[in-house]
């Protein structure tokens, strides 16, 4: 026996090399000298099968456990606990409240800012910071949402927040008297959920800083590394420069650059124009896109906007500026488009 199994192990080395020169070769020539290896081919598909049989029961037991124990999560906690990866990336897509700016709102990504989120703006003083807080409120309400004003430096002017188009009607506002008492109104209207915006002007008023060989204090956030870390969108305002018309100060040109953000790609820019008294210059920067997407039509020095003729620039943003409906449906047009948003969204 043990002089014939070399010899077996030869005709199964011809037989495998033979194989795979010839596809053709009939087993039966070999049948008496390969059939010790029929009968071990036999038994390593019998292998193969007991093993696969085996991976399955061990994939049915951990899709059992599985099942079980987000069962049991979902019982403890609540719907948040879910961790399969599709329904996960549904529940970070949040609906946004628009800027004012569709140029801020492209820089962001998303449209807009996130309901739901921590957003810090910060930057130099009289750089528009204000103005763009008070835009977003504004944003807010014409989707019919409740927004709150914590004017921490007592500063807050009624005129302005009518010229930008706040409705001081359905406005709360607060000045709270320390930080303490700005935490706890926060910390009550959130878990209310009634509430789409909460603004606090400013966190510097309350949380002083002692840094004062500091340079550029002003765009420094005060309190540590908190309010960085757990907002998921910061916005940092510089000036550009001063709007003049007829060598009269009309507005400040600023640049607003995303330092951070958790839902879309950052540092990216947009450069705004902020009229004294109006906030943000929408007109401009609506005929700008409207034109480059074909929303609306410029020939030469002309421009066709819902069927009007204008004859320059200037008058075109003028139009705008007048026909406040037309204006809206040229930023919806635009959303639609750029964002992929229904008409009557909310994002």
């Amino acid at each position: 026996m043990s002089s014939k199994l070399p010899f077996t192990n030869l005709f199964r080395s011809i037989l495998l090399s033979s194989s795979k020169q010839q596809k053709g070769l009939c087993f039966s020539h070999l049948w008496a000298n390969t059939t010790p290896y029929c009968f071990s081919s036999a038994a390593e598909v019998s292998d193969v099968e007991d093993d696969k049989l085996h991976d399955d029961m061990k994939v049915a037991e951990k899709h059992t456990a599985l099942h079980s124990a987000l069962s049991e999560l979902a019982g403890a906690f609540d719907g948040e606990s879910m961790v399969f990866l599709q329904r996960f990336f549904r529940a970070r897509v949040k609906p946004v409240i628009s800027t004012g700016s569709l140029k801020l709102d492209l820089a962001l990504g998303i449209g807009g800012l996130p309901k739901g989120r921590i957003v810090e703006i910060y930057g130099q003083e009289a750089s528009g910071k204000t103005t763009l807080a008070l835009n977003v409120i504004r944003e807010a309400q014409k989707l019919g949402g409740y927004c709150a004003y914590l004017d921490v430096e007592n500063a807050l002017d009624p005129k302005l927040l009518e010229m930008i188009g706040v409705n001081t009607k359905s406005l709360l506002i607060s000045q709270p008297s320390s930080a303490e008492n700005v935490l706890s109104i926060v910390d009550t209207l959130t878990k209310s959920g009634a509430v789409d915006v909460i603004v606090v002007d400013s966190v510097r008023s309350n949380l002083k800083s002692r840094q004062e060989g500091l340079k550029n204090v002003s765009e420094v956030t005060c309190g540590g590394n908190a309010l960085p870390f757990y907002s998921a969108v910061r916005l940092r305002i510089a000036r550009k420069g001063l709007l003049k018309t007829q060598e009269k100060v009309t507005g400040l040109g600023i640049c607003v650059e995303v330092m951070k953000n958790k839902l879309a790609p950052a540092m990216k820019k947009a450069e705004l124009e902020i009229e004294f008294g109006k906030g943000i210059s929408r007109a401009a920067e609506i005929l700008e896109l409207a034109c480059e997407h074909g929303v609306a039509l410029k020939e030469g020095n002309c421009y066709f906007i819902e069927g009007e003729v204008l004859n320059s620039k200037i008058q075109a943003e003028a139009y705008l500026i007048k026909n406040e409906q037309i204006c809206d449906t040229l930023v919806k047009s635009l959303r639609r488009q750029l964002f992929h948003v229904d008409e009557d969204s909310d994002s």
